[in-house]
């Protein structure tokens, strides 16, 4: 049971959550992913049309609806299952504070359900309100995803802080068990030293593989998709299959019969070019992608 956090926007929690959990899905493991973020943008990322949904997460937390009833099937990944978020959960931080129970809302709805999958994720909103609390409180381990940029350094400290808070009140066996480091430009120095940085100080909780910055990870969403079925030769899905072998304890130099031969994407080999990250069709995204002008786009935000 796992929260993917991070209290800081655009991170690539969304991004993580999706195309991690579809990998691991390849290896023949049944995933979960409970969207508890507002913006829904890992329904959508997966084909979810919230509008268009009985039940949502929303009902879940705070209404009878057991969790069990909204959970659908991603349509291009077998084994892989997501309960939708709904614009309504932005006023669930709200709602939630009155009601009884408040913070452990999320563990009593899985309770009944978390044994029929291999792996539960929790894509949690870029807060530390109400829903994030009620994700650490349900989870057993918090996996953190940290862009390779300078300011995704500063709430780091912050969430580890409020993890050690939930440990000592709500969930004495929580722990900071994964960061993962993502969207790393390997033309910027900076991207090196953040690498550095966090290797540094997290040690061994710092998983070898690291995700490039990759448009076709930022197009993905718009089609419904993770990056592993919308184009399943691009870096971008080799660096997560490569995550989701590590995840797994499986190891990234040897091959198995139930998911692709592992290409490493270790820091040291993450070596993009102008040519990986612009389709040819279009010059002028050259511009976008410039070490001067890398910012994360929506599609990478979570």
């Amino acid at each position: 049971m796992i929260a993917v956090a991070n209290q800081k926007g655009g991170v690539g929690k969304t991004t993580t959550t999706v195309n991690l959990g579809a990998a691991i899905a390849e290896h023949g493991k049944r995933v979960l992913l409970v969207d508890l973020d507002p913006q829904a943008n890992a329904s959508t990322g997966l084909g979810i049309n919230p509008r268009a949904i009985e039940y949502s997460m929303y009902d879940v937390l705070l209404g009878d609806t057991p969790l069990e009833d909204t959970i659908e099937p991603a349509a291009d990944v077998k084994g892989l299952f997501v309960a939708p978020s709904s614009l309504d959960l932005a006023g669930a931080e709200i709602e939630l504070v009155p009601g009884f129970n408040r913070e452990r809302r999320l563990i009593d709805a899985l309770a009944p359900i978390k044994d029929d999958y291999d792996y539960v994720f929790i894509d949690c909103p870029p807060s530390l309100g109400l829903l994030t609390i009620n994700a650490l409180v349900a989870a057993t381990e918090v996996l953190v995803p940290i862009q390779c940029e300078y300011y995704a350094l500063e709430g780091v400290g912050q969430l580890v802080g409020n993890v050690d808070l939930v440990r000592r009140s709500l969930n004495p066996t929580l722990e900071v068990s994964t960061i993962v480091l993502v969207m790393y430009d390997a033309r910027t120095k900076l991207a090196g030293q953040v690498v550095d940085e966090v290797r540094a100080h997290f040690g061994e909780k710092v998983c070898k593989i690291v995700i490039p910055r990759v448009v076709r990870l930022s197009e993905a969403p718009s089609y419904g998709q993770p990056i592993t079925t919308f184009d399943p030769e691009n870096r971008g899905a080799t660096a997560y299959r490569d995550l989701a072998r590590e995840v797994l304890g499986l190891d990234l130099g040897l091959e198995d019969d139930t998911a692709p031969a592992p290409q490493a994407t270790a820091v040291d080999d993450t070596v993009p070019s102008v040519d990986d990250e612009v389709a040819p069709a279009d010059a002028d995204a050259a511009t976008e992608e410039s070490v001067d002008a890398a910012e994360p786009s929506e599609g990478d935000a979570s």
